[in-house]
């Protein structure tokens, strides 16, 4: 398959950051669509690629049910496979709207089931030792200075579908109706 869907929460505050780095590791996955959310907090991915209007209504119906999310976005942290995020805090909100997220589509578990916890997360950086750009946590660090601490709500669910030169918004749904 050439691409895959993503249920996330676009973070505005954090969109200009996140699409310039981006842009510095693949150009292909900047997308035109100004709706699209580069910097964002997955709720549920991959998702499905081509969800019925059931789904589609089911995934409204708990957008609906769901409160605007309040974090403060300060915290890097760094998983075991390199890639450097920032952590919600707190995190309770989002954790509790994966978990009805994946009861009601329990064919699409978070992260194709890789990861025992699911941690909510935004990507910013991915840690390299390559000669030309090294990064890492004190690097990616330095970079955000100016950036964060952001207080954001998170006040949207997009279902997007990411694939390098075809990035967009398939749909997309206000949290609390």
């Amino acid at each position: 398959m050439p691409g895959h869907t993503v249920l996330q929460l676009p973070v505005p505050a954090l969109e200009e950051w996140v699409r310039t780095r981006t842009a510095h590791y693949d150009g292909g996955f900047v997308s035109e669509d100004p709706r699209f959310g580069h910097a964002h907090i997955t709720a549920l991915g991959p998702f499905d690629p081509a969800p019925s209007r059931e789904t589609l209504d089911l995934v409204r119906s708990i957008a609906a049910e769901t409160d605007p999310v309040a974090v403060r976005l300060e915290r890097l942290a760094q998983f075991p496979n390199g890639i450097i995020h920032l952590v919600p805090d707190p995190d309770d909100a989002l954790r509790a709207l994966t978990a009805r997220l994946v009861a009601a589509f329990p064919e699409w578990p978070p992260y194709d089931g890789q990861f025992e916890d699911v941690r909510p997360h935004l990507t910013v950086d991915a840690a390299s030792d390559a000669a030309s750009d090294p990064v890492d946590l004190a690097s990616t660090a330095r970079l955000l200075t100016d950036v964060v601490p952001v207080d954001v709500v998170l006040d949207r669910l997009q279902l997007a579908w990411w694939e390098s030169g075809s990035c967009r918004v398939m749909h997309e749904w206000w949290l609390g109706g």
